[in-house]
This record gives structure tokens, sequence and C-alpha cells, in this order.
């Protein structure tokens, strides 16, 4: 076959493999050999040829003692790659909505960007006195819930230049005149889970609640916010806004592939 017919026609064998592997996809399950080739609808001769090279490759792995056969490391990394790249702020974007809804505030979406936190996307509340949050707004890390958030868990030779800098800004509060200060503060923020401030949120007189969302490397990838005038919500720990977003955080989180304690940055 010419090189430019077998370009145009494709690899016959890596469409064979992946017809294997969409065999146990649906399966949702480990299989035996002879239900993966009746799922592919081949002889359990040749699906095993190609599960050899599956195994090889790390798409696939087989359980001696069982003697089934699964999808591998590199198979589900590039599930967990692919949902973290394609659905990200898309399900951020749902899940501010869904916030909205519930607790009828100004909520947020925030990613970190080359200068820091940027905000995304904002959803209104349907109440007449409310706080609008601006599309690319970047965000102090001390003076802002988000940043608070992103600074607590991003590794600190990223943010640790960035909180010097902010520490030479003579409004910051009384508490965070230091870098110990500041310490102290993001370590309470990683052991409640979230992050609050009182009439400090870039604006004065207006609050902010965020939570961090993490990916399936159980790194901080994003963030939820709910932001509000001063006095008009509640931002204590046991809040009806608080239970809001670390709840919807923590429901993206898993929806991401997070699973078990979220890195502490070094």
């Amino acid at each position: 076959m010419s090189e430019e017919l077998e370009g145009k026609h494709g690899v016959q064998s890596l469409e064979i493999g992946m017809t294997i592997l969409r065999a146990m996809v649906d399966g949702q399950r480990s299989m035996m050999l002879k239900d993966i080739a009746a799922a592919a609808d081949m002889p359990a001769s040749k699906a095993h040829r190609y599960l050899v090279s599956l195994i090889r490759a790390g798409l696939v792995e087989q359980d001696p003692m069982s003697s089934r056969y699964d999808l591998g490391s590199f198979a589900l990394n590039l599930g967990l790659v692919a949902l973290d790249r394609l659905d990200r702020v898309r399900l951020g974007l749902n899940a501010i909505a869904e916030m909205r809804d519930e607790i009828n505030q100004t909520t947020a979406l925030a990613v970190w960007g080359d200068r820091g936190p940027v905000i995304v996307r904002w959803e209104r509340p349907r109440r007449p006195i409310t706080v609008n949050v601006i599309t690319g707004t970047v965000l102090d890390l001390l003076s802002s819930a988000t940043g608070r958030v992103f600074a607590a868990w991003m590794p600190k030779k990223l943010v640790s230049p960035m909180i010097n800098e902010e520490l030479k800004n003579a409004r910051l509060p009384p508490e965070l005149k230091s870098k110990a200060a500041v310490e102290a503060m993001l370590a309470d923020v990683r052991a409640k889970g979230f992050a609050a401030t009182n009439g400090q949120h870039k604006v004065p007189g207006v609050e902010a609640v965020a939570a961090p969302v993490f990916n399936f490397k159980n790194e901080i990838t994003m963030s939820v916010l709910v932001v509000g005038v001063q006095g008009m919500f509640d931002i204590s720990p046991e809040g009806e806004v608080v239970s809001s977003v670390k709840r919807h955080a923590e429901a993206l989180s898993l929806r991401l592939g997070a699973s078990g304690e979220p890195k502490v940055p070094a």
C-alpha cells in the first residue's frame, strides 16, 4: 500500500485496537478475554494479540490472579487529562449558575492567569442591590477571597514573589502586614477549605467567599466564589453561603477526578 493511500485510509491495526478499548469501556468492569472478544466481534486469539500490545502501551492491564483485563493507568490518565482540558470551565460555569439559583447572590468562576487569579465568568442574582464582577478582572492574592484560595494551594515559588509585592501595599489590614501573618492566614484557609473577606474584596464594603476546585492531580485548577454587599449575606462557616460554595467546589472537584487530600504547595 502506498504512503498516500495508507494516510487516506488510516491504520487498520490501530482502529482494531480502539474497537477493543471501546468494548472494555462499554463493559464498565474488568472483563475476561472471551467477553472482550465477543463484545469486539472478533476471535479470542486475535483479541489476545491486540491486548498484549495494549498492555505494553499501558492502555490495558491484566490482573494476574483473576486473568481479567481492565483499562490501564495510561488510558485512565488520558481520560482525566481530556476531562480537565475540555470540561473544566464548562462544568465550572454550570456550578456557578446553580449556586446563583440556590442562594440568589452574585457568583463567579476564576482561573489562574499570567498575573494571578482571573474572573472568567459571573452570574447576576435576582435582587435589586447587587455587586457586579467584571470578566477579566485580576484579583489580588491577599485582599480577595479568591486570591487567598489560590495563594493557599498554588506552588509557593509561584505565589511568593507576588505576595511579597502585595505586602508593600499600605492598605492591607494590620493582621496581614508580615510574611508570618500571611502564612498563618493561608494555613487557616487550607484548614477550613475556603476563604472569606469582610469588606476587603478589592472595593471597601464588599464581602466574598471562595473555595478551591481541584483536578485529577489534586492540584488547584479553579475557584468558585460568591460576592455581595457587606452585611447583606452571612459569611460565617456554618452559613448558607459558605456551605453552598464549599459543596459546589467539592462536587466540581470530584467531577474533575480529584480524590484524597489536596496537594499542599511546596
